[in-house]
């Protein structure tokens, strides 16, 4: 018999704990070994019950769920799935939550808890499978009291005039959020233009933009319909929209739309990916980061085909492998590199030496 996956559960809310063991009992692959109303009482049911995932509110009494994950991380690294308020406060704790190692976030309704919990059953349940088989690592951010990674980083390198065809597309989902941050810490304030869907829900993406704007040379901001993309700025798909580049004379354009859900998502990296193949060509260069599932695989593969040079993470640095295997298996990847890796080696093949990528 395959080993049930346990769940602890952590919220100051007596209803909202009864509503996630009942929805994690009813599942045949996982159980609910208990409950906490705080995190002074979960810590120590942690140690006796030794859960493999936590699910963690974040505004409780005696400890904040920030505080108390910034500590968890540090101390005893397990799999984390916040349950963040869909409020403008709670994306942007919800973006801090993942810096410290949260694996992922469900959103919960502020009204209308019961219906909005019920209604979010299926992903909380997936998302739970997921962190279950999640590649976790002691966290080395700042602790929870100090506004951790607001600090610029070190000036980089400029890559010196680059054709403004160039583009790079960026795909991830689950654990994407730090990794994404890792490749953009990174450019220099002349890099081509950047296009990135991340899965995630609307509401969350705008604080995902503001924060990595804040920690970058180049311009980070949420992708607006119509807007032409340039050099030294990078674009992130709108939570529940759909992402796609198309082209206008020689600029390059957001199209930003209430589509369809494709491959179960919405924003969804193959249509991304696919607009790059057909528009950007062998001017492209795409980025497959963690995440669960196969997502972008197959427009990746295009991508190639019309040209593309493909960066494809590897599964040591991955939290999960699933679209980067994916990706691989499909024959989408020139290189398969950990990701601190990536953006040195992109930045070396847009750099001196490298004609095709100039002007």
């Amino acid at each position: 018999m395959t080993k049930k996956i346990r769940v602890l559960v952590v919220d100051d809310s007596a209803l909202v704990r009864s509503l996630l063991a009942e929805i994690i009992n009813r599942e045949s692959d996982m159980e609910c070994v208990g409950t906490a109303n705080d995190p002074l009482i979960a810590r120590e049911m942690i140690r006796e019950l030794n859960p493999d995932v936590l699910t963690l509110d974040i505004e409780m009494p005696k400890m904040d769920g920030i505080e108390f994950l910034g500590r968890l991380m540090r101390l005893r690294p397990m799999p984390v799935l916040m349950i963040s308020t869909l409020t403008e406060r709670g994306a942007e704790v919800t973006m801090r939550a993942l810096e410290l190692g949260a694996v992922d976030f469900v959103a919960k309704p502020r009204i209308g808890v019961v219906d909005g919990i019920n209604d979010l059953a299926s992903q909380i349940v997936d998302k739970v499978r997921v962190a279950a088989q999640a590649h976790v690592r002691r966290s080395t951010a700042p602790s929870a009291s100090g506004n951790a990674s607001t600090t610029p980083q070190t000036r980089n390198a400029s890559i010196g005039r680059v054709s403004t065809e160039k583009l790079i597309c960026i795909g991830a989902s689950t654990g994407g959020t730090e990794a994404i941050k890792e490749i953009l810490v990174r450019m220099p304030a002349d890099a081509p233009g950047i296009v990135i869907t991340q899965h995630m829900p609307p509401g969350f993406t705008t604080s995902f933009a503001a924060r990595l704007n804040g920690l970058c040379q180049i311009a980070v901001k949420e992708a607006a319909q119509g807007e032409r993309i340039l050099p030294g700025h990078a674009y992130i798909a709108p939570g529940g929209k759909q992402f796609r580049i198309e082209k206008s004379g020689a600029n390059y354009l957001c199209q930003v739309e209430d589509g369809e859900l494709v491959n179960r998502h919405k924003p969804s990296v193959e249509v991304l990916f696919k607009s790059a193949a057909r528009v950007v060509g062998r001017n492209a260069f795409g980025i497959m980061l963690t995440g669960m599932g196969n997502d972008g695989a197959k427009a990746m593969k295009e991508m190639r085909d019309c040209g593309s040079y493909n960066y494809v993470q590897d599964e040591a640095s991955c939290v999960v492998f699933g679209m980067p295997r994916e990706a691989i298996l499909h024959g989408a990847a020139d290189e398969v590199l950990p990701l601190l890796a990536i953006a040195p080696a992109l930045l070396a093949k847009l750099g001196a030496g490298n004609d095709r990528y100039r002007v």
